[in-house]
């Protein structure tokens, strides 16, 4: 029989790693809930953040926190672009077109990664990255509070973004009927770019703290876009509070199942939670 004790120290992993896959995936759940569209290439586009980061550490000596004043304007400026210059024409083809463009970009980046940093594993190692607090009796990695504070501050930023600003009330009702959003002289074409834009200073900085946590290569884009995947299922897709709790939801899913199954099984665990989600509210727990 499990001692109560014992379980302490996995759930406040679990909920600690489920800040950075909340991190992780408030940007995918964005686009998805403003455009309705899939973005395939947001697990490389955060990967991409955390090059920016090593580049930063490597040769400007930037703390990896520090470099998102560079991070931020980058990811923002790709990411408008891609939207204004590629995904709006592609989705004036075809639904399924922004879909491949989005894989073809997604391949781009990890082919520029790999050339430029080698396939070898990369990571943002700092002093206080490698540092540990306590809680009570129990301690756990400095960097893992960092991520789920850093998720807090970023959900609770949009959220009031979204509701307070002009161009967050632009983005909600772009996102809630394009057609009347037109008609009451919103330029939908550039809301969406904006859009698509912040959604990328969600990846910069989650590419930043993922790199403070993980190791990455430029292929660890596609485990991460599943997660993130994972965690807009479970939240629902388009909510902001739901991808935070579906953040949480997996992270205690991954912690509690390698606790009592062991690290093999978590990943199983993960999917057949989603799975029993998608069956029994296809929308997500919180979805629109």
């Amino acid at each position: 029989m499990t001692d109560v004790g014992t379980l302490v120290s996995p759930i406040i992993m679990g909920i600690l790693l489920g800040g950075l896959y909340a991190l992780i995936a408030l940007g995918l759940s964005m686009v998805f809930g403003v455009m309705r569209l899939i973005n395939l290439a947001h697990g490389d586009l955060v990967i991409l953040g955390s090059y920016i980061a090593f580049a930063c550490m490597t040769y400007l000596g930037m703390d990896p926190i520090l470099s998102l004043v560079i991070a931020i304007p980058v990811l923002f400026g790709i990411g408008f672009f891609i939207q204004q210059f590629l995904m709006s024409r592609a989705f004036a083809i075809s639904a399924e077109a922004p879909l491949i463009i989005a894989f073809g970009i997604a391949l781009i980046i990890q082919n520029t990664n790999q050339i430029m940093w080698t396939p070898l594993s990369r990571g943002l190692t700092t002093a206080y990255s490698l540092s540990s607090f306590h809680l009570g009796s129990y301690q756990f990695p400095l960097s893992y509070l960092l991520n789920f504070i850093a998720a807090v501050v970023v959900m609770l930023a949009l959220r009031e973004f979204l509701r307070r600003t002009y161009l967050g009330k632009a983005i909600t009702a772009a996102s809630q009927d394009r057609r009347a959003a037109q008609l009451m002289g919103i330029n939908t074409k550039m809301i969406y770019g904006f859009a698509f834009a912040i959604a990328m200073i969600c990846a910069a900085i989650a590419g930043i703290f993922l790199g403070m946590t993980f190791p990455f290569t430029p292929t660890s884009g596609i485990q991460f876009l599943i997660i993130a995947f994972g965690v807009v299922i479970i939240g629902g897709l388009g909510s902001i509070f739901g991808t935070f709790l579906g953040g949480i939801i997996l992270g205690l899913v991954q912690t509690l199942t390698g606790f009592f199954f062991g690290p093999a099984t978590q990943m199983l665990f993960i999917y057949v939670i989603v799975l029993v989600i998608l069956a029994i509210r296809p929308k997500g727990l919180l979805g629109r």
